[in-house]
């Protein structure tokens, strides 16, 4: 059985979400992603438990919403293009980092959520990678493909080092930028 597809919804409903997400965040900086529950979150929310799950199947597709919406939210990429790619995809990787870096309990939380086998993480997990490698194909630009293949999984491997606890938040840019300075190096 297939479980049905839950629609962020616009307009007045948009302001529960957005509760919603707030209180996700809020309560993994307060409990951690293991004590955690749709439950505890709709409460922080104000908002009944009937409704969150109306909106989000479980804590795990509430996370992967929150590192979404912080996606969605970063500046958009290519506006200040060096044409290196090296550089560029410095840029690319250190603005996700530092966006990571400020959140390190979502990163914790994300390093499980994002590999729930349900029907909505799934979702935004795909929209999640195919707008990190959107931006990081756009800083590659022409330059060798396998570089972009070395950066993307990097930059992934980097993400489950740091939501492991193996490497320190406030590292991560700099890690990446080591490792993309050797796959593509600056001008």
């Amino acid at each position: 059985m297939t479980e049905p597809v839950r629609q962020v919804v616009e307009g007045r409903r948009a302001d529960t979400v957005r509760k919603l997400l707030d209180a996700t965040v809020e309560e993994l900086a307060e409990r951690g992603f293991g004590s955690m529950t749709v439950r505890s979150v709709a409460e922080r929310a104000e908002v009944s438990r009937a409704t969150a799950y109306s909106y989000f199947s479980s804590k795990e597709h509430l996370v992967t919403a929150v590192f979404w919406k912080r996606i969605q939210a970063l500046p958009p990429s290519g506006a200040d293009r060096t044409g290196k790619p090296g550089d560029d995809v410095a840029q690319v990787v250190d603005t996700i980092a530092r966006m990571l870096a400020a959140e390190p309990a979502l990163v914790r939380a994300c390093t499980t959520a994002l590999l729930a086998d349900q029907q909505e993480v799934k979702r935004l997990r795909d929209e999640i990678g195919n707008e990190v490698y959107r931006r990081l194909t756009d800083a590659v630009g022409e330059a060798d493909p396998t570089a972009l293949d070395a950066v993307m999984t990097a930059f992934v491997g980097s993400l489950v080092l740091a939501g492991s606890g193996y490497l320190p938040m406030e590292r991560m840019a700099s890690h990446l930028a080591g490792i993309t300075d050797r796959v593509l190096p600056r001008a």
